[in-house]
């Protein structure tokens, strides 16, 4: 490895953490006081105007990370499927989940194309520093999931995971958004899927409650899925690396579907319709894997 190449990563690497970082900082304390304000005055009219403020302040942030990947970073960007999309429409956006880089990705593709992406997250992140205020303030749903075993020493906490995201669906009924879902649940890796024993190539197998509940509360607003496959053709990099520049090359591919009726149901109490959603998530996963196969084998770019 070349020394001075590898210094200069770290340096680039640091420089474009610490814009990460300052746009955090700036733009936190606006998002919680706005959220505050949108708290204490219950008026509709005042809460509406106050969540396009709130998506706003969330805009300028993407803008900004945005800016940063540009001007730190010499990445060859490979996107097909962005050309109908409507930023006034509701999605259910659905992707393959590799590696922390794939939310800034996500965001840089779709900024100004479709709502902003509200992400289901665990109820402990909301601990992180100045993310996890944002991430409140900007209304994401956290989330508490309880054991099989779990449940049956405190049987009265069954359905408390769904009660919470049907809430949080009735906040996103009044204003566009995109409901992001990693399917897979977790990051892949090839631990995990010798684990898993996963059937798929390059991916881990699906979970289909999470995208069941979501389109049984909101798949009358639904007006498309859009299903993401996202490729690293030199191989899926950490957050670190990223910054560093050591991701030469990203492929996505946004393939949008409409909400058809046998996707709107009783995942949890119908076994039928159980059985036919994850059917049809299975068949999804096959076409994703295979794309996926195709994508990182077709390496168009020599970074040499």
């Amino acid at each position: 490895m070349d020394m001075s190449s590898s210094a200069f990563g770290v340096i680039r690497g640091s420089v474009s953490l610490l814009i990460y970082i300052l746009n955090t900082l700036v733009l936190t304390p606006p998002l919680i006081l706005l959220s505050l304000t949108k708290f204490i005055i219950p008026l509709p009219f005042w809460r509406k105007l106050c969540d396009r403020m709130l998506n706003g302040i969330a805009g300028l942030w993407i803008s900004i990370n945005n800016w940063n990947i540009q001007v730190t970073n010499a990445i060859r960007w490979d996107v097909t499927g962005l050309d109908s999309l409507d930023k006034h429409q509701w999605y259910m956006v659905v992707a393959n989940h590799q590696s922390w880089v794939d939310i800034l990705v996500l965001q840089k593709i779709f900024h100004r194309k479709i709502p902003f992406l509200k992400f289901f997250l665990k109820k402990e992140l909301i601990w992180v520093p100045f993310l996890g205020l944002a991430w409140w303030a900007l209304d994401f749903p956290f989330m508490k999931r309880y054991s099989t075993d779990f449940i049956k020493k405190n049987p009265q906490l069954k359905g408390k995971d769904l009660e919470i995201t049907r809430k949080a669906c009735e906040k996103f009924k009044h204003i566009p958004v995109s409901v992001m879902n990693f399917a897979e649940g977790t990051r892949f890796t090839p631990e995990k899927h010798q684990r898993q024993q996963s059937p798929y190539r390059h991916l881990l197998r699906p979970r289909a409650g999470g995208i069941a509940f979501v389109m049984a509360a909101m798949g009358d607003q639904m007006n498309r899925i859009l299903n993401v496959t996202i490729a690293y053709p030199y191989g899926a990099k950490s957050f670190w690396d990223f910054l560093c520049g050591k991701v030469m090359e990203i492929k996505i591919r946004v393939e949008s579907k409409p909400v058809s009726a046998e996707l709107i149901g009783d995942y949890f109490n119908d076994a039928d319709f159980r059985a036919g959603f994850q059917e049809h998530l299975n068949r999804l996963w096959e076409e994703k894997d295979l794309q996926l196969h195709m994508m990182q084998k077709q390496i168009e770019y020599n970074p040499s």
